[in-house]
């Protein structure tokens, strides 16, 4: 017999009850969107950060959980299903269940036999709702049966996918705002036709979407916080939880770096940059060439935006001396344009074309951390200036 752990979870999965209920495994139905899906516990597969699961983790589950329905709701104020919010949970389940393997991430179905007033069994049968099922998975009790490490980044891959769905949404509306702002602007303008409020529609506008950023940033701030109480080397942004192993370079380089690539402009850089930190994380071939492409990018979009690209370039060198061109206001001085070049001469060139006959470069990790860290203040410093 299968029965729900508690009253409150009965309740709600019960509105979901039907006497024929089906209960065919989750893989039988139809995906709208199947495709490969970037997750934390796939990424970091060969890199151990967990060696056991404490009250520690426990809490970071549970709390991270938390931090997932504040960002989603899947109640309204009355206690009833937000039906796009629904599924929007739906698709998550849906989309890590495939990417660990499994049909569900947990039990959905639930049946049981109760009395009647007759004193008869009568069959109850119903469907958890989707925030729990996936609760469930998040939270559910380690039982040593698999390694913790495994167990707790694929925990941590619901929280990641929720957080970059929400984030996702955040961005596409911020791309909104400006016709939203002109649209408000027209009606400001306009003759005041029936009842309306008083104040500017621009100003409500600009409130509405100040509210939804400061929401989700504050979001993201208890969860990195929350992985720093739990003496967890990691952190998020843009959509990815990642190893943030220096404190200090977390709060004063990286911090920074990724609240100015999170702009739609910068997207290619914040794609290479993470990149290269994966790639560092698990030891994968090369990552300072891609913290070298994000710069590279970095350079070539300020050029461009600039209105100083010439099209004859052939390199990042020649993009630079757009940069440092006194025609061009000297964006760069003379020696902070050598510096650049220098990087691109002494890290990215040498790692990124082919040896020949001689033995083949490699930088060391304190090498590659530094190329990194030097990578995202370039990029600060670039795009801080425009």
């Amino acid at each position: 017999m299968n029965v729900p752990s508690d009253r409150g979870r009965e309740e709600r999965s019960r509105r979901d009850f039907s006497p024929q209920l089906n209960c065919a495994p989750l893989a039988a139905r139809n995906y709208e969107n199947d495709m490969l899906t970037d997750i934390f516990a796939y990424r970091y597969l060969n890199r151990p950060i967990w060696s056991e699961y404490t009250e520690l983790e426990r809490r970071l589950l549970n709390q991270a959980f938390g931090i997932v329905k504040d960002a989603l709701p899947y109640y309204d104020s009355n206690g009833k299903e937000i039906e796009s919010n629904k599924i929007k949970w739906e698709t998550l389940h849906d989309r890590l269940a495939r990417e660990l393997g499994v049909n569900e991430l947990s039990q959905r179905c639930y049946s049981y036999t109760q009395k009647n007033y007759l004193g008869q069994e009568v069959p109850i049968a119903g469907l958890f709702s989707w925030d729990d099922v996936c609760g469930q998975f998040v939270n559910t009790t380690f039982n040593g049966q698999v390694d913790p490490d495994r167990f707790i980044k694929e925990r941590l891959s619901f929280v990641e996918l929720a957080m970059r769905l929400r984030g996702d949404e955040i961005a596409q509306a911020n791309a909104k705002i400006p016709k939203a702002l002109a649209d408000a602007a027209l009606r400001d303008a306009g003759p005041r036709l029936g009842l309306r409020l008083q104040g500017s529609e621009v100003d409500g506008v600009k409130a509405w979407n100040a509210t939804l950023n400061s929401g989700f940033e504050a979001q993201v701030a208890e969860l990195n916080e929350r992985f720093r109480r739990a003496k967890a080397p990691l952190t998020y942004h843009n959509g990815f939880i990642q190893l943030a192993l220096d404190e200090t370079i977390e709060q004063n380089i990286a911090k920074p770096f990724w609240a100015l690539v999170a702009d739609p402009l910068w997207k290619n850089v914040d794609i290479d940059m993470k990149e290269s930190l994966d790639r560092r994380d698990s030891n994968d071939k090369d990552p300072a060439i891609f913290a070298a492409k994000a710069l590279e990018s970095t350079i070539k979009i300020v050029s461009d935006t600039k209105g100083w690209t010439r099209g004859t370039e052939t390199g990042a060198s020649q993009y630079i001396d757009n940069l440092m061109s006194k025609a061009n206001g000297s964006y760069l001085t003379v020696w902070e344009g050598d510096m650049l070049k220098d990087y691109f001469r002494k890290v990215r060139n040498p790692v990124g074309h082919g040896p020949g006959s001689e033995p083949m470069p490699k930088l060391t990790l304190i090498q590659t951390d530094w190329a990194i860290e030097s990578a995202m203040s370039w990029v600060r410093t670039l795009i801080r200036r425009m």
